[in-house]
C-alpha cells in the first residue's frame, strides 16, 4: 500500500488546513484590498510592503518571530494563556495564524488588482443609481471583481498546501495535529522512505500543474470575454 494511514491522516490535515486558511483569507483580504485599491493614505505603501513581505522573507524567519510571538512568553501566547486557551505555538490554529500571514499576498494582491482595473466608473454609475456605498460593493464591485477573487481563492488555497518551512516552525511535527503533507514528505525522506515520498511528492506534482491549468484557462477566458463590458444595472 503506497499510501499510509499517516500520509491519509496528513493529507486530510493538509486540506482542512488550507480550506480554512482560504476562507479567512477571503473575509480580511477583500475589504482590504478594496481599502488599498481606492486609498491616496500615506499609509499605502508601508502597508504594501508588509502585506508583500511574505513573498521575499525566508519562511524560516517569519516562523521564527512567531514562534516567539505565540510562544509561551511572547504577547499573543500570554493572552492567550491568561484567556485559558494555552499556547497556540504547536496547535492546529497557529499553523491557521501563520499560513494566514503567509498566504496573505496571494490573496490581496489579484483581488486588488481587480479592484483597481473597475477604475472609478462602476461606482459613479451606481451613485447616480442612488446606490449607498454597501449596495454598490455588494452588487456592482465585487461581482466585477469575481475573476481576481476567482485566482486569489486558487493561488491562497494551493500556496497554503505547499508550505513547509513556516508550519514546520510553528507547528512542529505532531501527528494529525500539525504534521502536514509536506512535512510527511520531509519524514519520508528522513526515514529513507523513497517509495512513499515519491508518491506524496508526485501527488504534488499533480496538484501544482493542475492549480496552474486552471488558472490558465480562467485567464483565457477572462481574455476572451469582456468582464467590465456588462451593462451596470441597479436595483430591479
Amino acid at each position: 500500500m503506497f499510501i499510509s494511514e499517516s500520509d491519509l491522516s496528513a493529507i486530510w490535515l493538509t486540506l482542512r488546513l488550507a480550506t480554512t486558511v482560504t476562507l479567512l483569507l477571503l473575509l480580511v483580504g477583500t475589504p482590504l484590498a478594496l481599502w488599498l485599491a481606492n486609498t491616496r493614505s500615506p499609509l499605502k505603501g508601508p502597508l504594501s510592503a508588509l502585506i508583500t513581505l511574505p513573498l521575499v522573507l525566508p519562511p524560516t524567519v517569519l516562523g521564527f518571530y512567531l514562534l516567539l510571538f505565540m510562544g509561551p512568553h511572547g504577547p499573543l501566547g500570554q493572552l492567550t494563556t491568561s484567556l485559558g486557551l494555552g499556547s497556540l505555538a504547536f496547535t492546529f490554529w497557529g499553523l491557521v495564524i501563520a499560513s494566514l500571514l503567509y498566504s496573505l499576498p496571494f490573496v490581496v494582491q489579484p483581488i486588488q488588482n481587480a479592484f483597481t482595473a473597475q477604475g472609478t466608473h462602476p461606482a459613479e454609475v451606481a451613485a447616480t443609481l442612488r446606490a449607498s456605498p454597501w449596495d454598490t460593493f455588494w452588487h456592482v464591485r465585487l461581482p466585477l471583481a469575481k475573476p481576481g477573487i476567482i485566482t486569489a481563492s486558487v493561488l491562497g488555497f494551493a500556496h497554503t498546501v505547499g508550505e513547509f518551512g513556516v508550519v514546520l516552525m510553528i507547528g512542529g511535527n505532531i501527528p494529525g495535529e500539525t504534521r502536514v503533507v509536506s512535512v510527511q514528505i520531509y519524514d519520508h525522506v528522513e526515514a529513507l522512505e523513497y517509495g512513499q515520498a515519491h508518491w506524496l511528492s508526485a501527488a504534488m506534482v499533480l496538484f501544482s500543474f493542475s492549480v496552474l491549468l486552471v488558472l490558465y484557462v480562467l485567464q483565457n477566458r477572462q481574455s476572451a470575454g469582456t468582464p467590465f463590458a456588462n451593462g451596470l444595472r441597479y436595483g430591479p
